[in-house]
């Protein structure tokens, strides 16, 4: 039986079934929406937003909300602020990170340059009025699940509570695949945001990880150079493409006007097979004013017809 493993992103996130059953619905919305359920395929969460935050988001409707003008999955709390550097590793890669994310955040805001997709040609992109304190919020959750995960942080959410954030994660992620690929039939993995570098992660660099069929990964950083070079030494750019566990395509699907995934949102260049490219970039314009929201990227007629393609329907 065909099996979906989906794998959210950064920030706190409603509760595990509500969280799958909100990526289920916006997929199926529509009339060109896939009901996994009514193709007989079958799905699964890896959650873990309660590795990083200490219960979780009660707000389902907002996040849910296709209109939420706000990153409501960014909220500042005490458990969001950015992470104080122990080393000069660290450091570097805090201060790298917050630059070009300012920027894309910035650039968000100023651009009027047209799309290079000849579907949308002659349409100006929308413009970005985030205000400073959810450009603020946002940047320090990033960085703070970002590097707690690259660094394998000790952290603790709540009381009696403690992880490993990277071991934690990646066991999770282990398991999951292991789920799915027990099902027998074809194994697609949908990732978002954060979890596309925990996807890649694992597919790449843990070698008890089972395979899969294929991956598609939404708003993704893996662009970035800083976030690269903790994946070294088994990421490389000529030999980056996980091809040892993904043994069809990977889609990278972007939106240019995604804070995440704007500096550099190709992947065919950095993960490369032998030396040539193989990933698949897909290019689509969200609506509103935030970009990286999944409900919107699960709702594009491109990132539907990539996962039709890889489920064979």
């Amino acid at each position: 039986m065909t099996h979906v493993t989906f794998i959210h992103g950064i920030g706190n996130k409603p509760a595990a079934e509500e969280l799958h059953d909100i990526w289920l619905r916006s997929l199926a919305v529509d009339l060109d929406g896939i009901n996994l359920g009514s193709e007989g395929i079958t799905s699964s969460m890896i959650y873990w937003a309660d590795v990083l935050y200490p219960e979780p988001d009660a707000n389902v409707a907002a996040y849910e909300s296709s209109e939420e003008n706000t990153p409501k999955e960014v909220d500042a709390d005490a458990h969001t602020r950015a992470p104080v550097p122990a080393t000069m590793e660290e450091a570097a890669f805090v201060t790298g990170l917050a630059f070009k994310m300012g920027g894309t955040l910035a650039a968000a805001e100023a651009v009027e340059a047209m799309p290079t997709n000849r579907q949308l040609e002659g349409l100006p992109y929308e413009r970005i009025p985030l205000p400073w304190p959810l450009k603020k919020a946002f940047m320090e959750t990033f960085l703070r699940d970002v590097h707690h995960y690259l660094f394998n942080v000790e952290f603790s959410p709540r009381p009696g509570v403690k992880y490993r954030v990277q071991d934690e994660i990646r066991g999770r992620f282990v398991k999951a695949i292991a789920d799915g690929a027990s099902k027998g039939g074809r194994h697609i993995v949908v990732s978002h945001s954060m979890g596309t570098v925990i996807a890649y992660d694992c597919l790449k660099r843990v070698t008890k990880s089972k395979g899969i069929d294929a991956l598609i990964t939404i708003g993704s950083p893996l662009g970035l150079d800083e976030i690269q070079d903790k994946l070294r030494p088994e990421w490389t750019r000529a030999d980056g493409y996980p091809s040892q566990k993904v043994e069809g395509e990977w889609i990278n699907v972007f939106d240019r006007l995604d804070p995440v995934a704007g500096f550099d949102p190709f992947f065919s260049n950095d993960f490369q097979f032998g030396g040539n490219a193989r990933v698949v970039d897909v290019e689509v314009s969200n609506d509103g004013v935030w970009r990286h929201a999944i409900v919107k990227y699960l709702r594009t007629a491109a990132l539907r017809g990539g996962l039709r393609r890889l489920l064979d329907l």
